[in-house]
């Protein structure tokens, strides 16, 4: 268990995929490389799996070294928390404040850096 308010940083993402989601799994990589840049500087990232199988999303957590918290019901597409974001596809990424506000939303690579960059800016 983890809570959405003690995890936020200046900037949070919060990252919905799945170890079955091909474009996931390449974004996945832009993701570490930005954490291992800015996590020092206040980004946080809660990663939310609508994975079914335990040990495949684990193993795509090894794998894809995903080192920030990771959360899942391992209900597929019934996870309560993307159902609170209303997510109806992935990759889904929601940047929210330090606030907890959502300041932007699906943004990938270079548009995701760069709005996390001016976000920790602020």
């Amino acid at each position: 268990m983890i809570s959405l308010k003690e995890s936020l940083g200046k900037v949070t993402i919060v990252d919905f995929w799945a170890s079955w989601c091909g474009p996931c799994r390449e974004e996945n990589p832009n993701v570490v490389a930005l954490y291992k840049e800015l996590h020092s500087k206040g980004l946080n990232i809660i990663g939310v799996s609508l994975d079914k199988d335990a040990k495949k999303w684990k193993e795509a957590i090894a794998k894809d070294r995903l080192t920030w918290p990771q959360v899942s019901n391992l209900k597929f597409w019934d996870e309560p928390i993307a159902a609170q974001y209303n997510v109806r596809s992935i990759p889904a990424t929601f940047v929210l404040d330090a606030s907890g506000k959502v300041v932007a939303k699906d943004l990938r690579g270079a548009e995701l850096r760069a709005k996390v960059i001016a976000l920790l800016a602020k």
